[in-house]
């Protein structure tokens, strides 16, 4: 955390001679380790550490924002300086103002001091092993064109001239892998992705069956004739759509009318079978936090209850302008950005029924396990998607044959409002979203022949 208090003191104390009405210091340091392996050997790796301080302070009835990598009395004027001259060329004022603190906040711990001291050493042949038992799995696994190994920890503190101060941190390790099965001359890939704060958690032979057994059951693609099917949406498929479109959730994009949510709080915009839950401390997720950008006190908050829009994604500024508290979602990117809003641990909320109980309800249908051009295939403000997917036919309620490359075509908002059933298998993909798999009423499927 910010050791340097003197430095932190001074600052504000400048500050305040300076001519800011108010002030505040966001201290932020991450590290992180990456390493990829091909083939047995190290094919990169870097370790990296990088940091520094934000300050932003009211002048003249202004926000102004600054930032350094320095952590010494030179940065005092810089900082000061830099938040004036920022302040003075706003066209008005914004309505933003500085924190005094949160009555109450959680104490969860997002920190495992355990895997901070596991040895690079111990996780580059972690990975090596993997990939080891990936190969050696199927003769059809001809190769790996991802295996990366990376963890993170990051440390940051908010502290301001009128009395708060509050500090925390956290760690992670990330397993990806990606293989290429081969039959023939058909080749397929297929990922798995692993998150803990454990690393006694991982199980290499279990993970490297998951990333060979998901390339080589793509192998045998068929095709079918295109028209609207019943889909299932596995986890992390729907896990992509719903970070694609968590945007449309947020009160910065309703103010600024780009979002079809704008003055929806209060109604239906899902089916019953729909509920959207942001849980801070979610201990499946690796982004967990007790205070949002602005140091209000976050905590798990239901967004959409049985298909009834509850609240919208809201940090002070935005909740100021439309009458409402804040919900604790002020997003702040690093020490050097300014602040915006956006969900922390995003999912759908679990129902009942495993995976192969929705998929038994179907007779005729598509089994949807990946999205790919999201980012350009969807439209966030009309709510309309048409993407590339991998998948397999459902028949007679069991799945059956993988198929050919396929483009999936529809609207968000429409497809909220087909959600018959919510599985039970609840994962979360990385950057904080999750979902279990979805059974939606209808979808336009277009598969290559």
């Amino acid at each position: 955390m910010l050791k340097n208090n003197e430095f932190q003191s001074k600052l504000l104390a400048e500050a305040k001679n300076a001519g800011f009405s108010e002030a505040e210091v966001y201290y932020e340091r991450s590290a992180s380790f990456h390493c990829t392996i091909f083939e047995g050997a190290i094919d990169s790796y870097e370790t990296s550490e990088e940091g520094g301080i934000g300050f932003r302070g009211l002048y003249n009835g202004k926000m102004g924002y600054a930032y350094t990598e320095k952590v010494d009395d030179d940065s005092i004027g810089f900082l000061i300086h830099q938040a004036k001259e920022n302040a003075t060329i706003l066209d008005e004022d914004d309505g933003t103002t500085i924190f005094e603190g949160s009555e109450e906040y959680n104490t969860h711990s997002f920190y495992n001091e355990a895997l901070a001291n596991v040895p690079n050493e111990e996780k580059i042949a972690l990975i090596q092993s993997i990939e080891k038992k990936v190969l050696a799995y199927d003769p059809r696994i001809v190769t790996l064109n991802y295996c990366v190994i990376q963890d993170f920890s990051t440390e940051r503190a908010i502290a301001n001239d009128k009395g708060l101060s509050i500090d925390e941190k956290q760690n992670g390790l990330v397993v990806f892998v990606s293989a290429v099965a081969k039959d023939g001359e058909e080749m397929k890939t297929g990922s798995a992705v692993k998150m803990t704060r454990d690393f006694d958690s991982i199980d290499a032979d279990a993970f490297a069956k998951e990333v060979a057994e998901e390339a080589l059951s793509h192998l045998g693609e068929q095709s079918i004739p295109t028209k609207k099917y019943p889909v299932i949406m596995r986890h992390d498929a729907s896990a992509s759509l719903l970070s694609t479109f968590s945007s449309i959730f947020s009160a910065e994009n309703t103010q600024k009318d780009q979002s079809l949510l704008k003055g929806k709080v209060g109604e239906t915009i899902a089916s019953s079978a729909y509920t959207l839950v942001d849980d801070p401390s979610h201990p499946d997720s690796l982004r967990g936090t007790n205070f949002d950008g602005e140091g209000v006190a976050t905590k798990k908050q239901t967004i959409v209850l049985e298909g009834k829009l509850e609240t919208l994604f809201h940090n002070r500024k935005t909740a100021k302008k439309d009458g409402v508290e804040t919900t604790g979602h002020a997003r702040k990117s690093s020490y050097k950005g300014t602040l915006s809003v956006a969900p922390i641990n995003l999912y759908i909320a679990p129902g009942t029924k495993s995976k192969d109980e929705l998929v038994a309800s179907i007779q005729d249908g598509v089994f949807i396990t990946d999205l790919a051009g999201l980012h350009s295939g969807a439209n966030t403000i009309s709510g309309d998607f048409s993407v590339a997917a991998t998948g397999f036919h459902i028949q007679d309620g069991k799945i059956a044959s993988p198929l050919k490359q396929m483009t999936i075509a529809g609207n968000y908002f429409d497809y909220l409002k087909q959600i018959e059933e919510v599985g039970s298998d609840l994962e979360f993909a990385s950057g904080g979203y999750g979902s279990p798999s979805l059974l939606v009423k209808e979808l336009s499927v277009t598969v290559d022949h």
